[in-house]
């Protein structure tokens, strides 16, 4: 099922797309009792497909990414945190900060878990089991402020708003029984930058959900972005970094394209 977040007339809904190309109103809770409706809809703005109880991103998890960046393949996921403010919808602008201004805003495309029951200490063999679906995610990254800005840590340069791109739909788990075999790419201005595979992934999804649900527990609604693959721009000879007028697009195979054009921050 492919489910979409939108903006009716009384509010965020959501809706299940059909094979013709419609919409049917989902009615519940889509983390707990939910049922798609006989109801057709016109959708009206697309939002973001949740509103993520937390967002927790793994860094270094490409073994070409790892490469790139001129590092080893870490023993153990590399965790950080993202501010879940920094969500933004399909279409809405990504904006480059002018208050704490930066120069090298990057892009990555990211495959991303949605985590639909409450889990801890799950085991790999029953890590999926805990995942409701996925969708695409752009973890823009200003590369001054992770790397100069952060204290040694990175969640300043990745939680600015609008730097969490999140869409455009939500696929439920059934209609992807591997998520490490999805071609994955990154889109800018036309031109492919990032154009690989979530199996080169170091840390692959079950792995990732065994680690980061031990002695912590993930709520219902916890977005996880499982790391990106090589092609970023701060590793292209020259850097390429995001400017106002650019457009960048996410595309990850069985699910869908995340388009966002790129403003400056209004200040």
């Amino acid at each position: 099922m492919k489910i979409i977040r939108h903006l009716s007339p009384t509010g965020p809904a959501w809706a299940a797309l059909q094979a013709d190309g419609s919409a049917r109103e989902l009615t519940g809770d889509i983390f707990g009792d939910f049922r798609v409706t006989d109801r057709v809809v016109t959708p009206g703005k697309l939002l973001a497909p949740l509103a993520p109880t937390n967002i927790l991103c793994i860094g270094l998890n490409y073994k070409k990414h790892a490469a790139e960046s001129r590092n080893d393949p870490p023993p153990h996921p590399v965790l950080f945190i993202k501010n879940t403010a920094s969500v933004q919808n399909p279409g809405d602008p990504i904006e480059i900060p002018q208050k704490l201004a930066s120069t090298r805003v990057d892009y990555e495309c990211e495959l991303t878990v949605v985590i639909g029951r409450r889990c801890k200490n799950v085991s790999r063999a029953q890590a999926l089991d805990y995942v409701f679906g996925y969708t695409c995610g752009n973890d823009v990254s200003a590369r001054d402020w992770q790397r100069d800005g952060g204290g040694g840590q990175w969640c300043q340069g990745k939680s600015f708003d609008t730097f969490c791109p999140l869409g455009p739909v939500l696929v439920t788990k059934d209609e992807i029984p591997n998520p490490n075999a999805l071609q994955i790419r990154t889109i800018l201005n036309g031109q492919v930058m990032q154009d690989w595979n979530t199996n080169d992934m170091i840390f692959d999804v079950p792995a990732l959900i065994e680690f980061l649900s031990g002695s912590k527990t993930l709520l219902p609604g916890t977005v996880i972005l499982t790391g990106t693959p090589h092609g970023v721009g701060f590793a292209r000879k020259p850097p390429v970094w995001l400017k106002p007028g650019d457009t960048i697009t996410i595309d990850i195979e069985k699910i869908g394209a995340l388009t966002n054009p790129v403003v400056a921050e209004p200040v």
